[in-house]
């Protein structure tokens, strides 16, 4: 045992849902250390969600958590070498990696679409992600299908 266990952050809740998981999102989202403007927009996000769902009987917080949940990887691939080559060795990843892989996927993701505002397209991307289509769910289907490319590759994590 060499290495030291890393301390689990706390999170503290956020003023409006009360949740530390949206705390710990919003962190993600945040640039420049603007935490203000990064609430705006995942509460504007969370109000479009509303007027996006029509039959749904779940919360905008619900639809956002299921859609985290729809594009959480469970395994990656990372390089190892050896012999003299490198090959791509599928880890599985710890509950907390896979949250935080999911933010930051839901995220990226949702910069880079074509609405208007930020908030417009988190908001398209987290209604994506829930109905389990969109930018996110195909890179995270693109991970797994690499991960089993490579499983072959499996008795080298180590």
């Amino acid at each position: 045992m060499r290495k030291i266990k890393k301390k689990e952050k706390t999170y503290f809740p956020d003023p409006k849902f009360h949740d530390p998981l949206v705390t710990r999102f919003v962190n993600h989202l945040m640039k420049n250390g603007k935490k203000n403007i990064a609430y705006n927009i995942f509460y504007n996000a969370m109000k479009k969600i509303e007027i996006i769902k029509e039959k749904e009987d779940k919360s905008a917080l619900e639809i956002w958590k299921e859609g985290l949940k729809n594009i959480m990887p469970h395994v990656e691939v990372k390089n190892r070498r050896i012999g003299g080559s490198n090959i791509q060795v599928p880890i599985p990843i710890s509950p907390n990696n896979k949250i935080t892989k999911a933010m930051k996927l839901l995220i990226s993701c949702a910069s880079i679409r074509n609405e208007k505002t930020m908030a417009n397209k988190l908001a398209h991307e987290i209604w994506d992600a829930f109905q389990e289509q969109g930018e996110a769910v195909k890179k995270k289907e693109n991970i797994h299908k690499m991960a089993e490319a490579n499983k072959a590759f499996s008795h080298f994590r180590f």
